[in-house]
């Protein structure tokens, strides 16, 4: 029995009926590759039970501590049923990639058993309509739970269900599956009894560690010359969400990204995709009429992840924010700019210790904060405080070599975020096979328009590369780009 960590049961404490704390991946597979050339349902049943030791997630349920006194436990779920988990549906003729990814957005907008592991699977049919998609070609939509996975271990939990080939033998588990016996209350509370008297000296520890923290910090803020970055401005992605979501996804040439970020000495591939996502909320907002003068303000997740916790399950991971410079219309200056505002944005957060500032999630009251998560959301403060951030921007690189399901190869992948009040949305890009994707979720009130704001992503990129790059011919895009 393992105890959550605080960044990870703050996930369960601030979960509204509005406001779902999950993740959730669209897969799309070529089946002709696989034996039988066709997916079914009891097919992905076996191929999923002969991993299900590969991650510990997938039978893991929590075990609450009455009353919230304490952060909830990991067990082994005694009556763990996978036909719950993995379930099989169809779209509905003739079938579009945005009937596709809408159906992705309603099952995203569910959500999870608590009772139960946080995981579910859908098998989805009915693509065989959707141009450039070869006949059989089916999706995966796979949901689980921020409490269990961050984005570094969800890749891992990704290539727990892959092979690198489509005719890989099933690997088999070292040992036979060992269920746990539910806890009783009693052990519960008694466990929080010890952490509770525990605490107040690690929190001693960790305040001892936070003084010199913020003495770099300040030393940091006065060694930096950047410009001073205004307070974020509001725009309709800041008010209160809703529980229903939409979902749209770009595919881009990740060569092209390579080779645009050599253009700035320094830059990175994630300078330049959120250079894309500031031109692309500029021109969404600007169609709206909506632009602010001052730039939005995106934050990233990046990971705290140890080489020792590499494998883990849950979360290590903090964040840091930085301008999108929406404000900058040219596109090579805005990639300067945001190279500069990054930079930034990292010396600060490595100054005070991207860890420390996860570390005191664990002295979060349950309690309080579930009950904090309510009354935000019943008293709708998102629309009356100043908001701090304007999107998330959360880059997780995939394989660059095909994968396989059961034998049936992957073509395309594209994540899905959880938004939330004042934060209604959220940027995924993932990376698979010289391609980068960037997947985006919102409320479906706040952007009823995704095929625009997917012309806005491509068109950032065009006009980027353009203007870095020159007139070089574009790559063709794939089919999921024309979405």
């Amino acid at each position: 029995m393992q105890q959550l960590s605080g960044m990870d049961a703050s996930f369960l404490y601030f979960e509204t009926p509005n406001a779902r704390t999950h993740i959730a991946g669209l897969a799309i597979y070529d089946a002709s590759t696989m034996p039988g050339g066709r997916m079914t349902y009891q097919r992905l049943l076996e191929n999923t039970e002969e991993r299900l030791h590969l991650a510990r997630c997938f039978r893991q349920k929590l075990a609450k501590v009455p009353l919230d006194l304490d952060h909830p436990y990991w067990i082994e779920d005694p009556e763990f049923d996978l036909e719950f988990h993995v379930r099989h549906i169809a779209l509905p003729r003739p079938g579009s990639w945005r009937q596709l990814f809408t159906q992705a957005a309603r099952l995203h907008s569910q959500p999870l058993d608590l009772s139960r592991p946080l995981w579910e699977m859908y098998l989805i049919d009915g693509l065989d309509q959707i141009p450039e998609l070869p006949r059989g070609s089916f999706a995966l939509v796979t949901k689980i739970h921020h409490a269990a996975v961050d984005g570094v271990s969800g890749v891992e939990m990704t290539s727990a269900m892959h092979d690198d080939r489509p005719d890989a033998a099933p690997r088999a588990p070292a040992a036979a599956w060992i269920s746990e016996k539910e806890p009783s209350a009693l052990e519960l509370l008694g466990r929080a009894v010890a952490n509770n008297i525990r605490s107040p000296f690690r929190l001693a520890r960790l305040l001892g560690q936070t003084v010199p923290a913020l003495r770099r910090y300040q030393d940091e803020q006065k060694r930096s010359r950047i410009e001073e970055v205004a307070p974020c401005p509001r725009t309709r992605f800041n008010e209160a969400v809703t529980p229903h979501r939409i979902v749209g996804a770009v595919n881009l040439d990740l060569g092209a990204v390579r080779e645009i970020r050599k253009t700035v000495t320094g830059a990175t591939v994630n300078d330049v995709i959120v250079t894309i996502c500031g031109g692309a909320l500029r021109k969404y907002l600007e169609a709206h009429n909506e632009l602010p003068k001052d730039s939005l303000i995106a934050m990233a997740p990046i990971s705290v992840r140890s080489a020792d916790e590499k494998g883990s399950a849950g979360n290590r991971v903090s964040t840091m924010s930085m301008p999108v410079r929406s404000d900058i219309a040219d596109p090579a200056e805005r990639l300067r700019a945001v190279h500069e505002a990054t930079q930034h944005s990292k010396k600060m957060t490595e100054a005070i210790g991207a860890r420390l500032m996860t570390d005191y999630t664990q002295f979060i009251p349950g309690s309080l904060a579930g009950l904090a998560a309510r009354a935000s959301a019943q008293l709708g403060l998102a629309n009356r405080v100043r908001p701090f951030l304007s999107t998330v921007i959360t880059n997780v690189p995939g394989p660059q070599v095909p994968l396989y399901l059961a034998g049936a190869r992957m073509v395309q992948s594209y994540g899905m975020g959880p938004v939330m009040d004042g934060m209604g949305l959220i940027h995924a890009v993932t990376s698979y096979c010289g391609d980068i994707s960037i997947s985006f979720t919102s409320c479906r009130e706040m952007l009823a328009d995704p095929d625009f704001y997917e012309d806005c992503l491509r068109g950032a990129f065009e006009e980027l590369k353009s203007a870095t790059l020159g007139s070089a011919p574009a790559k063709k895009p794939s089919a999921a780009a024309s979405a």
